[in-house]
């Protein structure tokens, strides 16, 4: 939905006073959960929705000393450095088309991907959906240098693992996705318990590529109902990384839609082995319309539920649906 209200632009220039975390470590969701408010009709909720946000909010990091292209390597994956990295990229962004900098930076952070409980990339992929969906603005492009920015400063590669069974479908390979041994803690930690994945998350061709990358966000947004108890706001990450490596695909040269499915692969099998629970639960089918669904999660008002939400209409399918109700039922409300 192409906003005509500005009021995307008004949120996001709000929120690029503030930084992309609070308390060192937990993610600024506000950049992200406009969007999808916005781009699914609830543009008069949105400053109603971040006045009742502001006071997670903080002032970014102080500036360190600037990225360069000479010395960018030594500044990745370091979160002290994030005001200076959306500084790199609103300097990049002001000089060149912001495709040609999606394009040659896509390929450097996708193996970082699982950074920052993949926020960032899930933060590039709302920034690149309103870029391609919506008139190119000041705000807009700044919010690509933000979202960048985040995950090259949050970039974290996964430990090397051991190839496991191929599985033939994707929701087969969630399936057989080895629980990490202590479930406790922040992802971080269970991250480094990381040692197998199944084989699955390769493609011949960019078209192949694609297609099992809409099959993967399928699989996982379904998962959610009846898996979700798990780890309600973890686990709705299983999803929205995907398909935040989705909605980029198409500003993404064809030679990039496959390494871009493995590492879309590789965030949801880390989300689900760090908060898979043992069993499955019973879900409710649910009789309600999309737009239905949307203005449920809306006014339950959980940022974590309304970007959710948003991939699940994406899906769009009976059980995608009933998997968003049951992210609405799983998290605490904020209204």
């Amino acid at each position: 939905m192409c906003d005509t209200t500005g009021t995307l632009d008004e949120a996001l220039e709000r929120l690029h006073a503030t930084g992309p975390e609070r308390h060192g470590r937990l993610t600024n969701h506000a950049p992200m959960a406009v969007e999808a408010l916005v781009h699914r009709g609830q543009a008069p909720a949105v400053h109603r929705w971040l006045d009742r946000y502001a006071h997670k909010l903080e002032e970014p990091p102080p500036p360190s000393r600037p990225v360069t292209a000479a010395d960018w390597r030594e500044a990745l994956g370091d979160p002290a450095r994030v005001t200076d990295w959306t500084t790199f990229f609103t300097r990049e962004l002001d000089g060149r088309p912001w495709r040609e900098v999606l394009a040659e930076w896509w390929p450097r952070l996708l193996p970082g991907i699982a950074g920052g409980s993949a926020h960032p990339v899930i933060r590039t992929g709302h920034a690149v959906r309103t870029l391609l969906t919506s008139p190119e603005t000041a705000p807009r492009r700044a919010e690509l240098a933000h979202a960048l920015g985040y995950w090259a400063a949050r970039h974290l590669p996964l430990p090397p693992l051991t190839p496991l069974a191929a599985a033939p479908t994707a929701a087969a390979a969630l399936e057989a996705v080895p629980p990490v041994p202590e479930q406790d803690g922040p992802l971080l930690g269970r991250l480094g318990q990381l040692t197998a994945f199944p084989v699955w998350g390769t493609a011949p061709d960019p078209d192949t590529a694609r297609a099992r990358l809409v099959e993967l966000v399928t699989a996982a947004t379904h998962r959610y109902a009846t898996h979700g108890h798990g780890e309600p706001i973890m686990l709705v990450h299983a999803a929205t990384a995907p398909n935040a490596v989705l909605r980029a695909l198409p500003a993404l040269p064809r030679a990039l839609w496959a390494p871009s499915l493995a590492a879309a692969w590789a965030a949801a099998a880390a989300v689900t082995a760090a908060y898979t629970p043992a069993a499955a639960e019973p879900y409710a089918p649910t009789s309600l319309t999309p737009l239905e669904v949307f203005e449920r999660a809306a006014a339950h008002g959980d940022d974590h539920t309304i970007k959710f939400t948003d991939t699940a209409l994406d899906v769009g399918d009976p059980l995608a649906l009933a998997a968003a109700v049951r992210s609405v039922e799983l998290n605490p409300p904020v209204f």
